[in-house]
């Protein structure tokens, strides 16, 4: 019997594939960086990098102990107040904080090591001034132009070192980016939920922008004012909330003043600091007569600080960027940018202008490149390649200049007074010449133990039984003492000095012993220089142990 063939249809070979297909792989998806992870980053980096040597890489100044002293007494109730009375040149905003860090941390006995524990409250703003900069920039354009900023901020070394130092415009800053965080949610085309309350809330921060720095007015006040007028950012009634928050909270301070009868005090306060803004009066800062230039000192400081130079002529190509734009929150930052312009400008011209007031432009100035400055498309590697090695430069340049200034030693004053207090007995009468019209960084740092005053004459030093001197040389030299160079010059002519430091801040910082001003042998002059060596940190008073006082840290 035959078999027949089974000859397949014509719909199974048409059904039928060929070959098998090859299963699709699973693509993988990348779920963004959360915006947190990124400001949580550069805030770790910017505190890290301002705590490391905190002590050492910057010597004492003259701000940081009335500052201090000022945070103390903001702890004990009150008004805040020096030795030397009520201080309304400046609100209490900062101070008060200082006496929140003081009851979390614990007080200092030691003046110095009070100052260094304040540095680490400003290196902690420091960090959050960092993150609210990612914050910021992510939310007006992207989370990698906020990581790229806040990076910039935290390796700046013009930051570092206003950061480093216990002034109000760290914490001023972080008070206005808050705000202005606030305000720029507010500029959508839908209203956010909650606007007023959000409004209130960027109010109440621009707020305490002005109770920590009264200047701050012009970064806050004036551009909201400018935005009211012209209708750029979010709605006027909710820029008027702002506004309106800002004005009662300066009102109710003003109030408690006047309700505390101390508005004599506060008028006369801060009449004379509008005299001083306005330049009317100049007695600190490069425009003051007998100081330093300010072309002298930027091209001084060049080579460590060439990336903040660089980023702050970038400033009028940042306000033409921002002004292109026509949506809300861009003409919200130009007011912002502008308003920073103008007040450093002015400064630059004929007001105060002192090296912290460069802090409030550099960081708007660094908020409005990073969210106009444009980027290179994906197609163009080489453009993106480039744009990525400037970054690298601007990241990486500071970072070597930051390494050598944390490892050059400049504590010049936490190293005297330990010598003194180990070779010095407490209430010896010293004399001082820092200080052109108030008191010096010498007197405060040394006034809680010793007598101090400008006793350059023989007959005020005999009244005073003032048997030492001490010099911090450069500040002298660029004309910001009591006494004048030649004066110096003559009490110390001849004289070997029993302590001397070598640093950046005051070049050479020396204790003098001083001749007797009364008819007798030549005291100093024949007198063997006190021995011990320098210890590292101030310590009890105790016998002095042999060794070399002088002490050669630095460059040669």
């Amino acid at each position: 019997m035959t078999i027949p063939r089974t000859i397949p249809s014509a719909t199974t070979d048409a059904t039928r594939p060929a070959t098998m297909p090859r299963e699709p792989r699973p693509r993988t998806v990348r779920m963004p960086v959360p915006t947190v992870v990124w400001a949580a980053l550069a805030a770790v980096v910017a505190t890290t990098l301002r705590l490391v040597r905190i002590g050492r890489a910057g010597d004492l100044f003259v701000d940081e102990t009335i500052y201090r002293q000022l945070g103390v007494s903001a702890g004990q109730g009150g008004f805040p107040r020096t030795d030397e009375g009520l201080f309304f040149l400046h609100p209490p905003g900062h101070f008060y904080m200082e006496a929140g860090w003081i009851r979390l941390v614990g007080d200092h006995q030691d003046v110095i090591a009070g100052v260094h524990s304040m540095r680490v409250l400003n290196a902690l703003l420091a960090g959050v001034t960092a993150a609210l900069v990612v914050f910021l920039v992510a939310r007006v354009r992207s989370r990698g132009a906020g990581l790229a900023a806040g990076l910039v901020f935290a390796l700046d070394q013009f930051c570092i070192r206003q950061n480093n130092r216990v002034l109000l415009e760290t914490g001023t800053m972080v008070w206005v980016l808050a705000g202005f965080l606030v305000l720029v949610g507010l500029t959508r085309p839908d209203p956010p939920p909650w606007a007023r309350g959000r409004a209130l809330l960027a109010g109440l921060f621009l707020g305490l922008a002005v109770l920590t720095k009264d200047h701050a007015a012009l970064i806050t006040v004036l551009p909201l004012l400018a935005a009211l007028l012209l209708g750029w950012g979010p709605p006027r009634r909710l820029v008027a909330l702002a506004l309106g928050t800002i004005v009662v909270m300066y009102g109710v301070y003003v109030s408690l003043i006047a309700g505390f009868g101390h508005f004599d005090a506060f008028w006369d306060a801060k009449t004379h600091g509008v005299r001083r803004l306005l330049g009317l009066v100049q007695e600190t800062g490069f425009n003051a007569p007998g100081t330093p230039s300010l072309a002298g000192r930027l091209l001084d400081e060049l080579p460590g600080y060439g990336t903040t130079y660089l980023l702050l002529a970038l400033t009028p190509v940042a306000l033409v960027l921002l002004l292109r734009r026509k949506e809300p929150v861009y003409r919200l930052l130009a007011l912002f940018h502008a308003s920073a312009i103008v007040t450093l400008g002015y400064a630059l011209g004929v007001g105060t202008l002192e090296e912290q007031a460069l802090y409030l432009l550099f960081v708007p100035n660094l908020v409005a490149l990073a969210v106009t400055v444009p980027v290179p498309r994906a197609s163009r590697r080489w453009l993106r390649a480039a744009f990525a090695g400037a970054l690298a430069a601007v990241l990486v340049m500071p970072a070597v200049v930051y390494a050598q200034d944390r490892w050059t030693a400049d504590d010049g004053f936490d190293r005297l007074r330990t010598y003194l207090l180990t070779h010095v007995p407490a209430g010896s009468g010293i004399v001082t010449v820092d200080g052109q019209r108030t008191r010096g960084v010498t007197n405060w740092a040394l006034d809680d133990t010793y007598r101090l005053g400008n006793w350059t004459t023989p007959e005020a030093r005999a009244a005073q039984n003032a048997t030492y001197l001490i010099v911090p040389w450069r500040v002298i030299e660029q004309g910001y003492g009591r006494s004048s160079l030649a004066e110096v010059r003559e009490l110390t002519d001849g004289l070997r000095p029993l302590f001397t430091f070598h640093g950046p801040t005051y070049g050479t910082l020396a204790l003098y012993r001083l001749p007797s001003p009364l008819p007798g042998p030549d005291i100093a002059r024949s007198a063997v220089p006190a021995t011990g060596p320098v210890l590292p940190a101030p310590g009890p008073v105790g016998p002095a142990p042999s060794g070399a006082a002088e002490v050669r840290d630095g460059p040669p």
